[in-house]
């Protein structure tokens, strides 16, 4: 988010160049509640302010594109389009927001107009290596030429990725295709390959082929469950690709996820508000642009959230992404009140009470929070969750139950999730670390850590605890290297830099240790701060023996 001198620098200039543009016309005050409205998630009042803007400057470029930049990042159609047909017909429509008006002639099925403005992408060369796969959807979807044909130019180079992928999906949209070329997906590599595994199951679902659809959805990922029920019900299963817009969608969700792993967050919600635009039913965008409007834009975020459908294979990612961004910008308790009224509706799903103890542990309530992990493995043993491993809800109640103080109970509990679960980094670590913090068994402790590290050797989590395991056992120069390289990993994590300064101070560095401290004091809250505060004034009450 800019900074506010930023911003109000940015605003000052926009009404000195509006003023410049068309003095005549210019209404400054219009357009600053259009700025302020958007700058404070006020879609509908920022869409109005800017209509009025362009309605009384109908030759600005500046406010056009201030306007089609709202109206793409709000999903205002109207709105972006009427300001991207206004810079169009001055030549001056950039290039990151050609894609709309190619997603209108799409929608339309304007053959010619989705040609010529593939034509101007390749021109414009931003998307220069997409437009062969454009090109090829709308030749399936005006069926003149041959779609896969036109694929051929990206056979190597930046598109190949893009265009395997977009050859499988056109294939199957003719009718043909195979559904081992999806079958062989990953579904554990996140939800953008359950994703493509579900549309085609949503297209051989639509073939009455039950048994190859099953197939595609046979897994214990949520979404793969929420497709099987659809199936077997005779449902159709949303999001199906079938239409030259729905494959353009499907590419600049993808281009989308590129921009965000690039950290271009403002286009990458551009680019899915696009592809939701061309593909209401995609729920990958919808889920995408609201993960990257992330906490800084949480009410849009929330709003766009709640658009997915009950039914949708996505709908329990989006109701979970939808908890956490409420939580996260302040909103814990109507996130708390939602989770608890679907469980007293009766809810038997696991995930709902981890939901509910997860919120519980933020708010610090570790009792109650210990309660709703412990329900959940209930549920969990009652049913068939594969999708849920059984030690994670161990680990949690153990976690919950540590941090409220009932150190017996929660090693219980840790300790069946290292039976159950004894080569898994996570247990190791939690196991390891809450014992030797207490001074037990310091050798079984240590090990544990150790192969925690020698299985996720770049955990700056676990690099700390085996520099605390050490620190804690007297060995202070064998701590300081490892909690160093911790603090590299996490340099704002409160906990390794406190235990960095503690090293430190133990070995006699004792300004090392105060800026260690201030470090971790930067992020700290509560009870963390106030001790922090008192090592940087008097160092810690008590040294470890060297």
């Amino acid at each position: 988010m800019e900074a506010p001198i930023t911003r109000t620098c940015s605003l000052l200039a926009g009404i000195a160049l509006i003023a410049w543009a068309s003095p005549a016309a210019a209404d400054p005050a219009t357009y600053i509640q259009a700025r302020v409205a958007a700058d404070q998630g006020a879609a509908d009042r920022a869409g109005r302010s800017f209509r009025s803007l362009l309605a009384e400057n109908p030759a600005s470029q500046l406010v056009a594109r201030r306007a089609l930049d709202h109206g793409l990042s709000a999903g205002d159609w109207p709105l972006a389009l009427d300001a991207a047909r206004r810079l169009e017909a001055q030549n001056a429509l950039p290039a990151l927001r050609r894609p709309l008006l190619l997603a209108e002639a799409l929608k339309r099925r304007d053959w010619a107009a989705a040609e010529r403005q593939a034509a101007r992408i390749e021109q414009d060369r931003l998307f220069e290596s997409l437009a062969p796969i454009i090109r090829a959807w709308i030749a399936f979807g005006s069926r003149r030429g041959d779609p896969i044909a036109l694929l051929a130019p990206l056979g190597s180079g930046a598109g190949a990725g893009y265009a395997v992928e977009h050859r499988a999906l056109i294939e199957l949209a003719q009718g043909r295709g195979s559904p081992e070329i999806f079958a062989a997906l990953d579904p554990g590599a996140g939800l953008r390959l359950q994703r493509l595994r579900i549309a085609a199951a949503a297209e051989f679902a639509a073939r009455r082929q039950r048994d190859q659809a099953l197939g595609l959805v046979a897994g214990d990922q949520p979404a793969f469950a929420a497709a099987r029920r659809l199936i077997e019900a005779g449902r159709p299963i949303p999001g199906r690709i079938d239409t030259a817009a729905d494959g353009v969608s499907e590419l600049f969700a993808r281009v989308a996820i590129d921009f965000n792993q690039q950290e271009l967050d403002s286009e990458a919600v551009m680019l899915a508000q696009v592809a939701r635009y061309l593909a209401p039913d995609n729920s990958e965008a919808t889920f995408l642009a609201a993960e990257v409007m992330g906490e800084a834009r949480a009410a849009e975020a929330v709003r766009l959230l709640a658009q997915v459908p009950a039914d949708d294979p996505f709908a329990d990612a989006a109701a979970s992404l939808r908890l956490r961004l409420l939580a996260s910008s302040g909103q814990r308790a109507t996130a708390m009140t939602e989770v608890r009224q679907r469980i007293a509706r009766g809810s038997r799903d696991p995930t709902d009470h981890v939901q509910l103890g997860d919120l519980l542990v933020d708010a610090r309530n570790f009792d109650e929070a210990a309660a709703a992990y412990a329900r959940a493995h209930e549920l969990w043993r009652a049913g068939s969750y594969p999708a849920i491993p059984e030690w994670t809800l161990l680990v949690a109640r153990g976690g919950a139950l540590e941090q409220g103080g009932r150190w017996p109970e929660a090693r219980a509990a840790l300790r069946e999730a290292y039976r159950l679960a004894p080569a898994e980094p996570v247990v190791l670590n939690y196991l390891g670390y809450a014992q030797i913090d207490r001074g037990e068994s310091p050798e079984e402790s240590e090990r544990m850590i150790r192969e925690a590290l020698r299985l996720a050797p770049d955990s700056a989590a676990i690099t700390d605890s085996l520099g605390w395991a050490l620190y804690k056992t007297g060995r202070v120069d064998e701590a300081i290297p490892l909690l160093e390289r911790a603090a590299r990993g996490e340099p704002g994590d409160v906990e390794i830099n406190e235990h960095l300064g503690d090293a430190y101070y133990a070995a006699g560095r004792r300004f090392e240790a105060r800026f260690a401290w201030t470090a971790a004091l930067v992020y700290a809250e509560g009870d963390a701060a106030e001790r922090l505060r008192a090592k940087i004034e008097r160092g810690p009450p008590r040294l470890v023996q060297r």
